[in-house]
């Protein structure tokens, strides 16, 4: 079992110490000025990384409605052009440096036409695959928290359908239990449900808590520390064929070391 961290949680020494593989989070990692990339400061990541012998994945660029995050790093996968593109490439390129299975990415928001913005998202879903399979990695597609009703992929159908339309061996799910939670409203067995739906897709965990309902507060998605919500994370008994990482999605090491306990005890 290889647990992760966000690389938010903590300094890389900290997370070296606690964790077996750092998710780099790309939008908060300070290597962009608007949206060109700052190749020095990024080296600079990448080296110190290298000495702590990580395995790792990424996480890329998405939209948000926070106005903490970067605004020229916006990306809806619904509606990309070049620079989105780039954004996305880029990270796909740090995962090919660093060695990294998985690039996250969110799905895009709901457009005033559904199907058009859908099927937009599809034909975007593609070509990053195509991408992904240049740069030898996997997209891990994330489902988004049902709370947020401009979210594509919130259900688990969804998702499943939207992986199954582009049909590439790069692209596949990111299931965050967390989302997940607050899209079943915090009932176990709806969740169960989700994830059996998903499961034959999924290569990549988020891991965090929340109440199971939305609040002014991030629609719900507070990214609490696991066993201080709601979230029922024995379902992950379900896939017992998993071997990928289990990434904690929580903002400090006290988080990371509780979470760690709380995931194991679920499972063990």
């Amino acid at each position: 079992m290889i647990f992760g961290a966000s690389s938010f949680a903590g300094s890389l020494q900290e997370l070296k110490e606690n964790v077996g593989s750092i998710e780099l989070y790309v939008p908060k990692l300070g290597i962009y000025n608007g949206s060109v990339l700052e190749k020095k400061e990024l080296e600079r990541i990448l080296d110190e990384m290298s000495t702590y012998c990580f395995t790792g994945t990424v996480h890329a660029p998405y939209s948000a409605v926070d106005p903490r995050y970067p605004a020229a790093l916006q990306v809806d996968t619904a509606k990309m052009g070049d620079r989105e593109f780039t954004l996305l490439e880029d990270s796909m390129a740090i995962a090919n440096r660093i060695g990294a299975s998985v690039v996250v990415l969110h799905p895009g928001r709901i457009g005033q036409d559904r199907e058009k913005s859908f099927a937009s998202m599809i034909n975007n879903l593609g070509s990053l695959a195509s991408l992904a399979e240049d740069y030898g990695i996997m997209l891990g597609l994330e489902n988004k928290e049902g709370t947020d009703l401009s979210n594509f992929c919130s259900e688990a159908e969804e998702l499943s359908q939207a992986i199954e339309i582009v049909d590439s061996e790069h692209l596949k799910a990111t299931f965050d239990i967390g989302h997940a939670n607050l899209t079943c409203g915090g009932n176990s067995e709806k969740l169960r449900t989700f994830i059996r739906t998903l499961q034959k897709h999924i290569i990549h965990l988020h891991l965090h808590d929340n109440s199971g309902q939305w609040t002014e507060k991030y629609d719900g998605d507070e990214h609490m520390v696991p066993g201080k919500g709601c979230v029922d994370f024995s379902v992950l008994k379900l896939l017992s064929d998993y071997r990928g990482v289990y990434n904690l999605e929580v903002f400090s090491m006290e988080d990371v070391q509780l979470g760690k306990r709380v995931i194991e005890k679920a499972l063990y």
